[in-house]
């Protein structure tokens, strides 16, 4: 394994399955090819699967770098009292999977996440335009599909084509080559000090003249960096919104320390979502 020595002492990891998931790939990339895997059929469920103790690790997709935030992740976090203890970038590289001896003039519909047929407009809208495309929960579930009809098409992964024994007509059809995926990794307990870390927080504030200036003020004054901020509809009330951000640092940290105290004076309601060592 990657971030720890003994495979034996981590315990089941759940990711959103099924087989073949670019999730699969990330839990493997992290924690090693000996760990054992307990795929789920939905990001609500590994949350679950986590926070209920059934795992001891969950993988779920975070942002993408060309198709932006993944809701879901975003929408579970609010309210999850699993915290974020690492992140793993994969880079996407999406093959057109089909049943054996499947030539493209016979494809009618192409099925993958809604995410995976964004980031492959271009290429279905050159060789497939007049394709249905269908929307699925996961690439894996779409090599499912492919399998069992011969005039459907999977946008899935390398692994998920040898899983599910489906042949690669293209390779590499995402439209912007630098695709990557950035993967979250939750747990229960909280993680120690590395002095390379990164700590993601959800702020609440009021819809008010100057509500962001005040939030991100802290930041400057004691000199944290940051890496992302993002917002998303608050839930509570209309036009209300709640603040992801991202920042170099951990939780334990005194700058950090001073930044939550000063945000907490000023109104500003903190959710620390974890502190986790920085990708390589």
């Amino acid at each position: 394994m990657s971030h720890t020595s003994d495979i034996s002492s981590i315990g089941k990891i759940a990711y959103l399955g099924p087989e073949g998931t670019y999730s699969q790939l990330a839990a493997l990339a992290f924690f090693g090819g000996e760990a054992e895997l307990v795929n789920c059929t939905s990001i609500d469920d590994v949350f679950a699967a986590v926070e209920s103790k059934q795992v001891a690790y969950g993988v779920v997709p975070i942002e993408n770098s060309t198709e932006g935030a993944i809701n879901n992740t975003q929408d579970c976090l609010v309210d999850s009292s699993a915290k974020i203890v690492g992140e793993q970038i994969v880079s996407i590289e999406h093959s057109l999977l089909v049943r054996e001896n499947t030539s493209k003039s016979v494809i009618k519909k192409i099925v993958a996440h809604k995410q995976s047929l964004a980031q492959c407009r271009g290429y279905l809208t050159k060789n497939f335009p007049e394709a249905e495309q269908v929307e699925c929960p996961s690439n894996a579930e779409a090599a499912i599909r492919a399998l069992a009809d011969f005039g459907t098409a999977a946008i899935a992964s390398e692994l998920a084509g040898q899983l599910y024994n489906l042949q690669s007509l293209d390779r590499r059809i995402q439209d912007m080559a630098n695709n990557r995926t950035r993967f979250l990794v939750l747990a229960l307990a909280d993680t120690d000090v590395t002095g390379s870390d990164k700590t993601s927080i959800l702020v609440y504030t009021e819809n008010k003249p100057g509500a962001l200036f005040r939030v991100l003020e802290p930041f400057e004054n004691f000199q944290l960096s940051l890496t992302k901020i993002e917002t998303r509809p608050s839930k509570k009330e209309a036009w209300e919104y709640v603040f992801f951000i991202d920042f170099v640092g951990h939780v334990l940290d005194e700058a950090t320390k001073k930044l939550f105290a000063t945000l907490v004076q000023g109104g500003v309601e903190v959710k620390v979502l974890g502190s986790y060592p920085l990708s390589k």
